[in-house]
């Protein structure tokens, strides 16, 4: 079992958000791992900080999927799995952003395609580095900006309630690439069919893109 030692600790003026972004950092990335538990003193001693914003935090986690809470025994480290993948968000990401990317369409701009180039060159940049996490922050930025465009507040609403749990396979994902640099390709794949605005074709690109991830992860992933 992974232990706290690795989180280094963070200014005691900071509250709930950092050491939120923290926690969350150190699940998707696989520092944590599904299982462990989570408590509010070793939390608070590891970080240099109260109790307070680590119990703040840890609900906040959980309203996100990454951990849970149980009478009597605590908070646990919830892992992605490859059913949940494959059964749950696949399938709602299919649906959801096919809607989005079809209404994103309708509003593209010229700085809209701009700050979507802007996210695939992060990609590659990430990629060349071989940071496999800004290579992920990088992907949820992209399709955070198209499902934003689509001005749906009722899909944004649910692709920011998936989002953490997405990104934690897009991590997962980022660390088995045999060439990274593929991710950014398959975005710019994504972008052109949205331009191009034909949608069928679109739609089909949209599935495409979300039903291209692993099976396994690389070991170590979370």
């Amino acid at each position: 079992m992974s232990d706290l030692s690795g989180l280094p600790p963070i200014p005691v003026a900071s509250r709930r958000d950092v050491v939120a972004d923290r926690l969350r950092e150190a699940i998707t990335s696989g520092q944590l791992l599904p299982g462990q538990k989570l408590t509010e003193v070793a939390l608070a001693e590891q970080l240099g900080t109260s109790r307070a914003p680590v119990r703040e935090a840890l609900r906040q986690l959980e309203q996100e999927g990454l951990v849970v809470s149980y009478p009597y025994r605590g908070t646990e480290v919830l892992g992605v799995s490859q059913e949940e993948i494959e059964h749950v968000l696949v399938p709602i990401r299919i649906s959801l952003e096919q809607y989005a990317f079809r209404k994103a369409a309708e509003r593209l701009d010229a700085d809209s395609v701009a700050e979507l180039e802007s996210f695939i060159a992060m990609m590659a940049a990430a990629a060349a580095a071989g940071d496999d996490s800004a290579l992920a922050d990088a992907d949820v930025r992209f399709h955070d900006a198209v499902v934003s465009l689509s001005g749906q507040p009722h899909c944004l609403q649910i692709w920011r309630s998936i989002q953490p749990r997405v990104r934690a396979y897009f991590r997962r994902d980022a660390g088995h690439y045999a060439d990274a640099s593929v991710v950014a390709e398959q975005h710019r794949r994504l972008l052109a069919a949205l331009r191009a605005g034909d949608e069928p074709e679109l739609e089909a690109e949209v599935e495409r893109h979300i039903r291209t991830h692993f099976a396994e992860p690389r070991g170590g992933g979370g």
